[in-house]
């Protein structure tokens, strides 16, 4: 579903990612793993054009959508849940899950995906008329997720959810992931520093150093690779 070959990043004179090769398959969890810096979160912008590229291609379903503006790489089905969450906070979770659909034009079809997102998280519910910003951080993160799958995407891209979230919500949202990508065959390409969750979840994985990737592979495979372990594992 997505192919990124030889993708190069700059911020002015500094190389952030050196020429990648990345592939997601269709229906499967990808995560990216990596130590702060690494370059995981520049990958996710890019791909949704918020950081153009220096060179490289970047194929979605087939199209090359490297550099196209940010709004048409959502009506193509790309959407991203960022890292720190960016709701509206003065919005209401209500009016933010509005927002996600905006650039839908089968709108019989928004009442479903609101059911989808409610049963998966129950707590938006209960608090559609509240301003996103009196949400607690997990709740946060659940409406940014809940807004990007608004948009009806066929690849969500997840950004660092794990991240100022309470350890015992960090396990429940992840397994929201597992059970949305179980349901609905949804594609998820996923950042994070919690390396064993994200393992845990996904089919494969890649490692990234200072912009480079220096491993990839099953992601049952890599949590068991003796490297992995000592470096991003805590062992």
């Amino acid at each position: 579903m997505l192919k990124i070959e030889n993708l190069v990043v700059n911020y002015g004179a500094i190389q952030a990612i050196k020429g990648i090769n990345v592939e997601v398959k269709q229906g499967e969890i990808v995560t990216l793993i990596g130590a702060n810096g690494a370059g995981k979160s520049t990958i996710l912008r890019t791909i949704s054009s918020i950081i153009k590229p220096a060179s490289g291609k970047i194929a979605f379903d087939g199209r090359d959508i490297a550099g196209m503006p940010p709004h048409k790489i959502v009506e193509l089905g790309v959407s991203q849940a960022p890292e720190g969450r960016m709701i509206f906070s003065n919005l209401s979770v209500q009016e933010n899950l509005d927002m996600g659909a905006y650039t839908r034009k089968d709108r019989d079809n928004i009442k479903y995906d609101l059911e989808l997102i409610f049963t998966l998280f129950p707590r938006l519910k209960e608090r559609l008329k509240q301003p996103g910003g009196t949400l607690s951080g997990g709740e946060q993160q659940m409406l940014a997720i809940s807004r990007a799958l608004m948009s009806k995407p066929k690849l969500l891209l997840l950004d660092e959810p794990s991240l100022g979230i309470a350890p015992i919500l960090v396990k429940q949202i992840f397994e929201k992931i597992k059970a949305l990508k179980d349901a609905t065959g949804l594609t998820i390409l996923l950042v994070e520093q919690n390396a064993n969750l994200a393992l845990s979840i996904s089919n494969y994985a890649y490692v990234l150093e200072t912009g480079d990737i220096k491993l990839e592979g099953d992601a049952k495979e890599l949590a068991s690779n003796p490297e992995v372990r000592k470096a991003y594992l805590g062992e």
